[in-house]
């Protein structure tokens, strides 16, 4: 992993309880969050009780390391948010001003339980497909944005191979978003779906009510049969 292509930008509690639209009941099973990189969702189930381990690349990093590529990638990020303004849903968010202020305190929230979360293994480094965990040792796994929002870097099979892997440790897998970094729908979804459902997977997509990209409107719902 190379320090300097690292892009920490992460979402917040509330945010993945509406890309994932996870209930009472959700929250209080055994969680696996892929991706996660630097999002608040683990530090805050943890403080509510809830049982959540995240894996990411990043967690490799220190966290004054990961608190300084923040701050490294923190304004060039928002300078392509407001260049690309168009493709977002403001309604919820506002201002690209506001979705800053989201995405800070969420990092604050991070970087406050890392060490701590690292000493008891709730953030694990990995990353997909390989994933370092027994069969069905959570509920459910929630992959936020890696999966097809990367379409140009992650081929078919991977995606299929992380799914896959995400079934194989978690009794049900969620994915969000379905789009890729230009916003419109991954070429891969539906192969993917057709592909996984030939082998035996159960999938659906799912509404849900997080709005910010245009087209990010729903999640992949995947469980294995039988």
């Amino acid at each position: 992993m190379k320090f300097d292509d690292i892009v920490p930008w992460g979402r917040s509690f509330d945010e993945y309880i509406r890309m994932f639209s996870l209930s009472d009941a959700d929250l209080h099973s055994a969680i696996l969050g892929c991706g996660d990189g630097p999002a608040s969702f683990n530090a805050k189930l943890t403080r509510r009780g809830g049982n959540c381990v995240s894996v990411d690349p990043i967690y490799a990093l220190s966290r004054q390391q990961i608190r300084q590529r923040i701050d490294d990638v923190f304004t060039d990020v928002m300078r392509q948010v407001r260049e690309e303004r168009n493709q977002f849903d403001w309604r919820d968010l506002g201002t690209p001003e506001r979705l800053a202020e989201i995405r800070m305190s969420a990092m604050q929230t991070f970087l406050e339980d890392f060490d701590e979360g690292r000493d008891s293994s709730r953030y694990s480094v990995g990353a997909l497909p390989e994933l370092a965990f027994e069969d069905a040792k959570f509920d459910l796994a929630l992959c936020s944005h890696v999966l097809f929002l990367y379409s140009n870097v992650l081929d078919h099979q991977m995606h299929i191979n992380s799914i896959k892997a995400l079934c194989r440790v978690a009794r049900e897998a969620r994915v969000y978003p379905l789009t890729d970094l230009n916003g419109g729908i991954s070429p891969y979804l539906d192969n993917v779906i057709a592909d996984l459902s030939e082998q035996g997977y159960k999938l659906s997509l799912v509404d849900v009510e997080y709005r910010v990209q245009k087209q990010a409107t729903q999640m992949l719902r995947v469980s294995a049969l039988g």
